[in-house]
């Protein structure tokens, strides 16, 4: 978590979302189609999962990466939502190019968001570099599993690209999720403010106390050829783990909720994809019992249904897209140093800090190589998906939809996820 300047934040935030940016990339009209593509990239067994912090040891449910490609006049812009905890620095980067290539554009045309499920790995190249170098235990990922993960994304892209569709109009539709986001951020009677309502809690004045900050509507922007739909995908901010760490692979309870409307909705690809979450979770609403994780499915199905049933079409002709740039300061406060970072890769360290010291120092080169995180924005008119890095708080996300609060704004997290979160103080 960097010392964050809100304003900075903010106004990178303002930049990428705005409309009338110089030097944005507008489409022809009437000259747009869509490709869709999925593949698996469900890790191994004996894999790093959620960093490090512990390793694979079955598969409950596979894990997906699932996207779509627009094409315009000009380069084409690639949407990819990805069963993983995070991806960061080089291998965002990698995924970029990859991808980029299989879509004949740039790679800064390529939107990579992971849902953020714990049961799931994190991909960090520079940090399972520093480790080996060290001769340590700790891992955070495989190099040769996440390049072959990438490859076969990449090639499910380049085979989509046979089977475009015309794209003329846009659904935008949304419904209330009912019991399943909360903030951390809880009162307790006495008035005193606690910031530990995790993913899940048997702590009673946690479960009582109010939702706090959340966005409790469930957004899904969809893709059609005049009355055919092609693709919806489906945004919602919620830390998306009903239970974890016991060495399953899971998809968890949005794995459940997307499968099953796909399973109702053959003919429309459906993707669903982790707003900003970084402060919320299903705390207030969930034990941690195995058995909640389908009552969690069903309500967060439910929303997805209901926004679906909900939705309403506009005729699409062009698109712009931009990208604002982020510069960001790693944190410098205790335990965050460069020199104590440095001092926890020891071989008496514990594997899994050992792990998180090398992602940090993974984040500083990627600042001292100057190269800032980026805010990308696929702008439809009357709809727009920004991409936010990092676990950003849901308050950047309800301040993006400020910006335009006539339009359709759908936020996706869990970008470059490079800085860990990104509060708001």
């Amino acid at each position: 978590m960097p010392p964050l300047s809100r304003r900075t934040a903010l106004q990178g935030l303002a930049l990428g979302i705005s409309a009338g940016i110089a030097g944005c990339q507008t489409s022809a009209k009437n000259s747009l189609r869509l490709a869709t593509f999925s593949a698996d990239v469900t890790v191994p067994i004996g894999h790093g999962m959620m960093g490090g912090a512990w390793l694979s040891r079955s598969i409950a449910d596979p894990l997906e990466s699932r996207g779509l490609v627009l094409f315009g006049d000009g380069d084409p812009v690639v949407f990819v939502s990805v069963d993983w905890c995070e991806i960061r620095n080089q291998a965002y980067f990698r995924w970029q190019q990859a991808l980029a290539a299989a879509a004949g554009t740039r790679p800064e045309r390529v939107l990579i968001s992971t849902i953020h499920q714990h049961d799931a790995p994190v991909a960090d190249l520079a940090a399972e570099s520093i480790l080996r170098e060290r001769r340590l235990v700790g891992t955070v990922c495989d190099p040769d599993f996440h390049e072959s993960a990438v490859q076969r994304v990449a090639d499910a892209l380049h085979e989509s690209l046979r089977s475009t569709r015309r794209l003329n109009q846009i659904g935008t539709g949304q419904a209330r999720v009912e019991q399943v986001t909360s903030n951390r951020r809880y009162s307790m009677p006495d008035g005193s403010i606690r910031w530990d309502r995790g993913s899940a809690t048997r702590n009673a004045f946690a479960i009582t106390a109010d939702e706090g900050v959340v966005d409790p509507w469930l957004r899904t922007l969809s893709f059609w050829d005049n009355d055919q739909p092609l693709a919806a995908l489906s945004f919602y901010a919620v830390h998306p783990m009903s239970y974890y760490g016991q060495g399953e692979v899971s998809a968890d309870f949005p794995g459940i909720a997307r499968r099953t409307r796909q399973s109702e909705t053959p003919g429309v690809f459906q993707i669903y994809v982790s707003g900003a979450s970084g402060n919320v979770t299903a705390g207030k609403y969930n034990t941690g019992a195995k058995e909640n994780r389908p009552v969690l499915a069903a309500r967060l199905h439910q929303a997805m249904t209901a926004a679906w049933e909900s939705t309403q079409r506009t005729p699409l002709e062009s698109y712009q897209f931009r990208v604002a740039r982020l510069e960001l300061e790693p944190r410098s406060s205790a335990g965050f140093t460069e020199n104590e970072l440095e001092r926890s890769l020891t071989p008496e360290t514990k594997p899994f800090q050992q792990c998180l010291a090398a992602m940090g120092l993974s984040w500083r080169r990627r600042v001292a190589s100057n190269r800032p995180l980026e805010i990308p924005c696929l702008d439809l008119g009357r709809a727009a998906v920004v991409l936010l890095p990092g676990e950003s708080y849901v308050e950047y996300q309800l301040y993006a939809q400020s910006l335009r609060p006539e339009d359709f704004i759908c936020v996706a997290g869990y970008g470059d996820g490079a800085t860990g979160y990104i509060p708001t103080e």
